[in-house]
């Protein structure tokens, strides 16, 4: 099997190389790399999502996210196409600058931008800061197929066996069930140490949020039982060959396609 580091246009050629092997799993984790001094972002490709750098054709379909009152029924609020913006170009520059943040959402099948999904450092004190958090936000019409929990595994992923977190948290609304579900999907475990949110005025129903937490130690033996997993590539991102259970082996090069 032969896989593509992605680098920012090369997501359709990583999509033929997964189409031709046949794969149904997660195919591929791109490391972030460092050439000349510049890091390269990683990109994601799962069985039905790719977690990818953001594109300026993504900033009106995610403003109309954030404008969405179903979407957003457990933020403070909506939010302006100005503010939408803002997010998107801290988290392009975040991809660039250490590799991972919140990545542009699109699937597969169809190529449409869904949403985002992935790791941050909150902006905002919290009680348990520092800390780095996993978050999701995808448009309504992609709700209940299981994609915020696919993306998130991919984005632990990246985060505990490439970037070496040894802890990954995420929080939200004590109402907020749904959110709270994926958070459980993914192996998160309940914290019990609720707390106000500072964006959220005092007698506020969505203000006490729930914490919940995953150590990188039991992300590593939970996810060793899972067939469709990839093992760990090294710390660093070193230019090494990487290896899928089933004894599918891969080689990672730059820009390059390269066979075992």
């Amino acid at each position: 099997m032969k896989v593509l580091l992605v680098r920012d246009g090369a997501s359709r050629q990583l999509y033929a190389l997964c189409r031709e092997a046949g794969s149904n799993k997660i195919v591929a984790i791109c490391a972030s790399i460092t050439i000349g001094g510049v890091p390269t972002p990683i990109e994601i490709t799962t069985q039905r999502l790719h977690l990818r750098q953001w594109r300026d054709a993504d900033r009106e379909p995610y403003a109309a996210i954030n404008a969405d009152p179903v979407v957003m029924r457990f933020f403070a609020g909506t939010q302006s196409r100005e503010v939408s913006d803002r997010s998107i170009d801290a988290w392009r520059a975040e991809l660039e600058d250490r590799g991972w943040s919140n990545w542009a959402v699109e699937t597969r099948e169809s190529g449409s931008f869904i949403g985002f999904i992935g790791l941050s450092v909150p902006k905002r004190a919290l009680p348990f800061m520092p800390c780095v958090e996993l978050g999701y936000r995808l448009a309504e019409a992609h709700w209940g197929k299981g994609y915020a929990t696919e993306g998130a595994k991919a984005a632990l992923r990246v985060g505990f066996e490439h970037s070496s977190l040894e802890e990954i948290v995420s929080f939200t609304s004590l109402v907020n069930l749904p959110s709270r579900a994926v958070m459980e999907r993914v192996g998160m475990t309940n914290a019990n140490e609720d707390f106000d949110h500072p964006a959220l005025p005092e007698g506020s129903a969505l203000r006490r949020h729930c914490l919940y937490r995953l150590s990188r130690d039991k992300w590593l033996r939970n996810d060793a039982q899972d067939p469709g997993s990839i093992l760990p590539a090294a710390a660093g991102a070193q230019f090494r060959p990487i290896e899928f259970l089933h004894q599918h082996s891969i080689g990672v090069v730059a820009d390059h396609v390269v066979a075992p």
